[in-house]
Order: structure tokens, then C-alpha cells, then sequence
């Protein structure tokens, strides 16, 4: 007898940072997070959790609980496991909110590998057999201290740092050399400049770091602009990774055909949930593309479906998995563990093996 939805909890998280965290989109202090608990008629449970981030992918908390209520109402009795006629429905209710939707996205795939038999990343059709190791952020600010936490992230055994940048041409020029003085030569860095820079600015401060150890620079110039992102590619001296310009596999699509980027960095709460993102995979793979998996401030329970996803292919290559470690609270049952060095353990057993703790839930 087929699996139907038979109750929806919408539960909101606001947990602060344990200090504020900083890019050239703004200042965040509070993580304000929904959790979706979605519960079948077979007794099945699942579990999803967003970031709406107002800057980047315009919902905020309260918006994604008003949304998340329309949605609610469209999937109860609905089947669980048909993941993509849930997302079609979904789409059919409200166009955009893909960071709510993610939500959901996540928990009718927790629900999907369990009903068979399946851990998530098997379920999407990947193996536990590489490693997953987590850079660690600098925020953005003044560049003593952001000289500081590099050295204080080296210490702590991470094998990269992530600095955001996106300031004048001077300042952050200044941020990075002074950054990969400070630490071994060894340790690669990865600028995020978040849409901070023209196309100029991009273009002068890229083209200067040949020799740097730079892995990649995040969208460096606004999501908008991306005809010209391959102007910058074509002048940077690091490889350019698309991010806020690139939320699903359309937008893949449109940059591989401008030849506009080297990587991409794929976020739940931008492709709007797993479903899309594994359409996102499957491009990249078939152009050779590799890949982040990242996020916005999601707890554990959201960066868990991530460290999944970060399983399923071959062509993801880093994580950005650091933001939990940033929260103050931990209302997470089960999921991934952090060891030294940003190992990311993925937890054992079937479905996302992870959920929120009783009392918070």
C-alpha cells in the first residue's frame, strides 16, 4: 500500500553566532533557520532544514514559515517517495522560495531513502569512500584580524582557508598578501569575494596573484553581471567558481555555454533542495566541472543533507562545511561529526541520520 504525508511541522531555529560573521553582503549574528519535520502514515519521519538568507536568496525566517505553510498544504496525502511530483507541486504553489523549499526537498529524500532501505547518498547514488574535509572562513574585516583567525584556523589543523574578500582593490590586495604570509605557503587559500567587486576590480585584483596558492576565487563580481564574468575568467589568475550566479542547472547550463566559470558551488538553499542539485551534478559531470558543495548558516541537520550530496559524485571536490561550527547551540540529534583537521564523518544508518533533538522538536 502506497506511503502517503499525513502531518507537517514547521519549526523555527534562531541560534546566535558565537560571534558576528562577516562578508560584503552584510553582517550576520543570528543563524534564523526553519527546520521541516515531515511525518508519514506508515510512521516514517524526515527531516529538513533551510537558511533563508535575505541578501542572496531574498526570503528571511518569517517568510519561509508563511511559505512553508502553502506548501505544507499541497503535500499532506500526498506520496513521499515521489519526490519529483512533490517538487512539481511545490513550483505549482509559489514561483522562487527555494530556500524553504530546500526544506522540504530534504525531508521527502530522508523519507525516500529510508522507505528503501537506503542511506542518503546511496539513495542518490553515491559511495562513503572519499574523505569529506572542510575549509574553514575568515570573515571579512580589518586585516589584522582576519591575519589573525588565518593563524588561529592553521593551528587548529584545517587544511585550507576561505577568506572573504570583496572590498576596494587596495584593501583586499592587502588582506591576501598579508594572509598568505602569515600562514605556510603550503596551505592553500580560496577567496569568496560574494559579488563585492566591479568588473574592474575583480580584474585587478585577480590578475595580480599568480603563484599564490590560491585555489579558486567565488563569484567575484554582482550574480547580474554574469555576461561579463567571463572577462574575468579570461584575465584572473586563479580559476573563477560560479556561486550566487549559478542556483540550478539551468543557470549551469547558461554559464558552460558562455564559458564563463572553472567550478561551481552548489547550496541546497539555492538549487531548491537535492532533486535539483543532483540535475546540477550530473552536468557538471558531463562537462568535466568540478564542484563545491557548500551552504549559508544552516545547522548540522541542513550541512548532514550537504555531506550527502558531497558523496553522491566523483566531480565534487570541496567542502565548505564550517558554518556549524560558528553556532552557539547545537539542537541536532545524530548527523555529521567534525573531527581535527575539518574531517566531516558522515553518521551510519538509513536516510539522513539526522533530526532535531526531542526537547527542541
Amino acid at each position: 500500500m502506497q506511503d502517503s504525508i499525513a502531518k507537517i511541522e514547521l519549526i523555527p531555529l534562531r541560534i546566535k553566532l558565537k560571534k558576528p560573521f562577516v562578508i560584503s553582503l552584510g553582517r550576520v549574528d543570528y543563524a534564523e533557520n526553519v527546520a521541516v519535520k515531515i511525518s508519514t502514515r506508515s510512521g516514517i519521519t524526515g527531516f529538513g532544514e533551510c537558511c533563508p538568507f535575505r541578501s542572496i536568496n531574498g526570503e528571511s525566517m518569517e517568510t519561509a514559515m508563511i511559505v512553508g505553510k502553502y506548501l505544507s498544504d499541497a503535500l499532506i496525502d500526498q506520496d513521499p517517495v515521489d519526490i519529483e511530483g512533490c517538487t512539481r507541486r511545490m513550483d505549482l504553489v509559489i514561483y522562487g522560495n527555494r530556500s524553504i523549499k530546500s526544506a522540504f526537498d530534504i525531508a521527502l529524500h530522508d523519507i525516500a531513502a529510508q522507505s528503501a532501505g537506503l542511506p542518503l547518498y546511496a539513495f542518490l547514488g553515491g559511495k562513503n569512500s572519499k574523505p569529506l574535509i572542510t575549509d574553514y572562513t575568515v570573515s571579512f574585516g580589518r586585516v589584522e584580524n582576519m591575519v589573525e583567525e588565518a593563524i588561529s584556523i592553521v593551528e587548529q589543523g584545517y587544511p585550507a582557508i576561505k577568506i572573504k574578500v570583496g572590498g576596494t582593490l587596495e584593501d583586499d590586495l592587502l588582506r591576501i598578501g598579508k594572509i598568505r604570509k602569515a600562514v605556510n605557503a603550503s596551505i592553500p587559500l580560496r577567496l569568496d569575494a560574494n559579488q563585492g567587486w566591479s568588473v574592474e576590480t575583480a580584474i585587478g585584483v585577480l590578475s595580480t596573484l599568480d603563484g599564490m596558492n590560491i585555489d579558486f576565487c567565488e563569484e567575484p563580481i554582482a550574480r547580474w553581471d554574469f555576461m561579463n564574468l567571463p572577462k574575468v575568467r579570461k584575465a584572473s589568475k586563479v580559476p573563477i567558481m560560479a556561486d550566487e550566479s549559478c542556483s540550478d542547472h539551468h543557470d549551469l547550463d547558461r554559464l558552460i555555454v558562455l564559458d564563463a566559470c572553472d567550478y561551481i558551488n552548489i547550496k541546497l538553499g539555492k538549487s531548491g533542495g537535492l532533486f535539483n542539485a543532483m540535475k546540477m551534478i550530473r552536468l557538471a559531470e558531463e562537462h568535466g566541472m568540478k564542484v563545491q558543495v557548500g551552504g549559508f548558516v544552516e545547522s548540522r541537520l541542513g550541512f548532514t543533507a550537504s555531506a550527502h550530496l558531497a558523496l553522491a559524485s566523483e566531480c565534487v571536490t570541496w567542502c565548505d562545511f564550517d558554518t556549524p561550527l560558528m553556532l552557539e547551540e547545537d539542537p541536532i540529534e545524530g548527523g555529521i561529526v567534525y573531527g581535527f583537521g575539518g574531517r566531516v564523518t558522515i553518521p551510519e544508518g538509513l536516510g539522513l541520520g539526522a533530526g532535531l533533538l526531542k526537547e527542541k522538536g
